[in-house]
């Protein structure tokens, strides 16, 4: 199970991920001041400061509250910070949780990076806590995440219909995605080849 109350760092040679603390503001506040079109197909904004501030705020009570685990993410490529990623919807006794609310900067789209990212969450989910089914879901309209999905390895499994309210008041429909136990063995030694092919370009 996750211990919430842990401060976990999950770590390769591309990327390290830590627990988002409320100081990091300061270093994802440039992504909300000049590039607010990264929040396009997020049901939860961070387009400006208090956005964001209520972003990072929401997802630290949601790790005390044992609801979810955010983290930070760090490019050791560039040696910055590129955006954020968390476990939620986590369901011990059923062993499943979900990994979402992802973004990265424009500059680190495309780079691998999140290759890097998603191949230390499942490791995590799959072999250090021993769970049994990871979802994924994103905007039915979001193409670009579900094509990155799909390289990873998820299934796309179907599409809950008008199951969320976008900003602009309309209803979205989302695309569930999925990742078994039974088969990150076989994920896994793609991953680890599509990651350490993109590092080493």
């Amino acid at each position: 199970m996750i211990n919430f109350k842990e401060n976990l760092i999950l770590e390769n040679d591309r990327v390290l991920l830590r627990p988002l603390e409320e100081s990091d503001f300061h270093e994802l506040l440039k992504f909300s001041t000049n590039e607010p079109e990264l929040w396009t197909f997020s049901l939860m904004q961070a387009t400006n400061a208090e956005e964001l501030r209520n972003y990072i705020d929401t997802a630290i009570q949601n790790r005390q509250s044992e609801l979810e685990y955010p983290f930070i993410v760090y490019d050791k490529l560039s040696g910055t910070f590129a955006g954020t990623t968390r476990f939620y919807s986590i369901q011990e006794k059923d062993k499943c949780l979900s990994i979402g609310y992802t973004w990265y900067g424009k500059a680190f789209q495309g780079t691998g990076l999140n290759k890097a990212v998603k191949y230390l969450l499942l490791q995590f989910t799959f072999e250090t806590i021993g769970y049994e089914r990871i979802e994924f879901r994103t905007d039915a309209e979001n193409k670009k995440s579900i094509a990155a999905l799909k390289s990873i390895g998820a299934t796309e499994e179907g599409k809950l219909r008008s199951n969320g309210v976008k900003p602009d008041g309309s209803r979205r429909d989302s695309v569930v995605l999925s990742i078994l136990r039974t088969e990150w063995s076989e994920i896994k030694t793609n991953q680890l080849a599509a990651y350490e092919n993109n590092f080493n370009q």
